[in-house]
Parts: C-alpha cells; sequence; structure tokens
C-alpha cells in the first residue's frame, strides 16, 4: 500500500512561497522576477500564487519582512549578554553567507522608490537598529557606526573585493574562506 502524501497546509505553502520568492527577487528584482518563476521554484500553481499573496508586490513586502527579520533572528542567536558588535557582525557574516539573503537585501533596497516598500524596508531596517541599541547598550552614534560597518561588510561581499581591507583578506573571512597569505 502506498504511503498517503501529507498534504500541506496554506500557511506551509505561503512559507515555501516567500522563500521561493526571496530568491528569484534576490536574482531579478521586483520588476525583473517572474512570478511563473516563483510559483515553479515553490511548487504551486502560478494560479495558487496570488490565491496566497494577492500580488506580486504583496509577495516581496512578505520577503521584505522574512529577510530582515532573519537579521534579528540571528543576532538573537549570540549568547553573551549584552552582545558585543563582534559577535553580532560574525552572527550576520554567517547569516549572509548562507544563500541569497543579502542579494535579496540590496533588491529590497532597490525597490524603494515604491513608497510602500520604502516604508516597510525603512520600518524593518529601523527594527534591527533599535534591537541592535537596546541589545548592546549602545548609543545611537554607536549603533549607527556599527550599522554603517554592516553595510560595508555587505557591499564588500557582494562584490568580494579584498581590497577593503588592509591585509587584503577580507572578503575571505566574510565568506568564511582562509585568508590569501601575504603577497
Amino acid at each position: 500500500m502506498a504511503a498517503a502524501s501529507t498534504r500541506q497546509t496554506a500557511a506551509q505553502r505561503r512559507e515555501q512561497l516567500v522563500e521561493a520568492a526571496i530568491t528569484e527577487f534576490a536574482q531579478a528584482g521586483l520588476a525583473g522576477a517572474s512570478t511563473e518563476a516563483i510559483a515553479r521554484r515553490a511548487g504551486i500553481s502560478h494560479a495558487y500564487l496570488f490565491r496566497l499573496m494577492g500580488t506580486k508586490r504583496e509577495l516581496f513586502l512578505a520577503a521584505v519582512d522574512r529577510a530582515f527579520g532573519r537579521v534579528v533572528e540571528a543576532f538573537s542567536q549570540v549568547e553573551a549578554s549584552p552582545p558585543a558588535f563582534a559577535d553580532l557582525g560574525a552572527a550576520y557574516g554567517r547569516m549572509i553567507a548562507e544563500g541569497c539573503e543579502l542579494a535579496f537585501q540590496f533588491q529590497a533596497y532597490a525597490a524603494c522608490g515604491d513608497p510602500d516598500i520604502r516604508e516597510r524596508v525603512e520600518r524593518r531596517y529601523m527594527e534591527i537598529f533599535d534591537w541592535v541599541r537596546r541589545a548592546t547598550g549602545a548609543s545611537e552614534d554607536e549603533t549607527r557606526l556599527f550599522m554603517a560597518t554592516g553595510l560595508l561588510i555587505s557591499v564588500g561581499s557582494m562584490i568580494a573585493s579584498d581590497r577593503l581591507s588592509p591585509d587584503g583578506g577580507w572578503a575571505a573571512r566574510v565568506r568564511g574562506l582562509p585568508a590569501k597569505p601575504p603577497a
């Protein structure tokens, strides 16, 4: 007798859909990503994508919530209390090394020409900022410097440039690779 397949709930399918959307939006952005490709990646029909999320824009907003929420989740895994900036940075580095999260974050910033997306990205980014400030006990200026450093790390990771560190091994370290020996 064949094993009965377990049907997924709409909530479970929605989770799969948002994950698939992050991947597709990371590669092509809001305008360029195909809802057909997202549905295919999620293993659902194109029509069901719209039943679950309504519009492509709503799906993008759900992806923003998921991706920016993961930053706080990664930071929350740091066991030190209060967490040090270096530990938070290491947690972020591990998070962005695990897939397309970082590329999606940049696509989210690029989509901020849409006022609703800009509002959501700003709100979620400020939630990260406020979480870091509260968790570390740092001042607003210290938190701004930490967040600015995170942006430098993010850009450096996206372009895979070792020119951003004095020893030339920074991008490799962010990606978890051994540092290049000095020339």
